[in-house]
């Protein structure tokens, strides 16, 4: 479990393990796809540092300072375009929680094979 800190991104971590067990592979994907809309530039598509900040507090973010906004977005930033698509946001959310990482990984490769084509490769 991720120390507290009284952080928004810690206690996200914290429940994030808790989420995918209740929810199973198809219920946390729609649920990280759900999240992935709340916080992105309609225009766009894309979870921008601008979308992000305005839409932080839907996702009890809204603690986190623009640098960790912009750190965030860099994180998880793959393909180096400066925001994150669909695809990015839900590798970033799974990324940052590592008891979920310990757990199992097979069902998590499955989510994103049908998700999105391919297998994170987590069970090697």
């Amino acid at each position: 479990m991720a120390a507290q800190t009284g952080r928004p991104l810690d206690q996200f971590e914290d429940f994030f393990p808790i989420m995918a067990d209740k929810l199973g592979e198809e219920g946390l994907m729609q649920e990280l796809c759900n999240g992935f809309q709340l916080l992105m530039d309609p225009a766009l598509g894309l979870i921008t540092f601008e979308s992000l900040k305005r839409n932080a507090a839907l996702m009890g973010l809204d603690g986190l300072g623009d640098d960790e906004l912009r750190l965030m977005i860099r994180e998880g930033d793959l393909n180096g375009d400066g925001a994150l698509n669909e695809e990015e946001f839900c590798i970033l959310m799974v990324r940052l929680s590592p008891e979920l990482m310990d757990g199992p990984r097979r069902w998590l490769d499955d989510a994103f094979q049908q998700a999105f084509g391919f297998e994170l490769g987590l069970d090697h």
